[in-house]
């Protein structure tokens, strides 16, 4: 059971250290909340929240310069492949063209033309000139005929297209 009537001096001294300890707890919590809100919460800025695209084909900002960068981005990338197809064709193509064989032909084609050149040089000017004369060479008609003033050369080709060369006999004296 509880006591009654007053309290001894022991107990108020008790009860107001109590008092002043809960005053002093109060009082440090307080000032430990207000630094913590001045110190941390000052900062704080609160606005509306609002989405935004950022990809401009959503938000339309800036739609047709993102769109001009893709369109610029795929045509470099294909213009590039188209470079980098043309390069290595162009480059076995040099390769074929510089293999022995392919060199061996090209010097027996040119020693061949030489030899009919010359064949025809002998039989257009040489000691016994002909007057007239066919031959076929890849294709091509060759045709010549002399009238003892000049020679005319008749070439024509697969498709039927003709070129004629005049050429003055008196004319190549050296």
């Amino acid at each position: 059971m509880a006591k009654r009537g007053r309290p001894s001096l022991k107990e108020i001294s008790r009860r107001k250290n109590e008092k002043e300890k809960d005053m002093i707890i109060r009082f440090v919590l307080v000032i430990g909340a207000v630094i913590f809100l001045g110190v941390f919460v000052q900062n704080l800025y609160a606005d509306e929240i609002v989405h935004k695209f950022k990809n401009p084909s959503f938000s339309g900002v800036g739609t047709s310069s993102h769109y001009l960068t893709i369109e610029n981005q795929e045509f470099n990338r294909k213009e590039a492949i188209k470079a980098e197809i043309k390069a290595l064709k162009e480059a076995a193509e040099r390769e074929e063209e510089n293999t022995t064989l392919a060199r061996f032909i090209r010097n027996l084609e040119s020693r061949i033309y030489a030899q009919l050149s010359r064949q025809l040089v002998d039989n257009l000017f040489g000691e016994n000139p002909s007057d007239s004369g066919t031959f076929t060479l890849l294709g091509n008609t060759i045709t010549y005929t002399s009238d003892g003033e000049y020679i005319t050369l008749t070439i024509t080709d697969e498709n039927g297209n003709i070129t004629q060369i005049t050429i003055p006999i008196g004319d190549f004296t050296f």
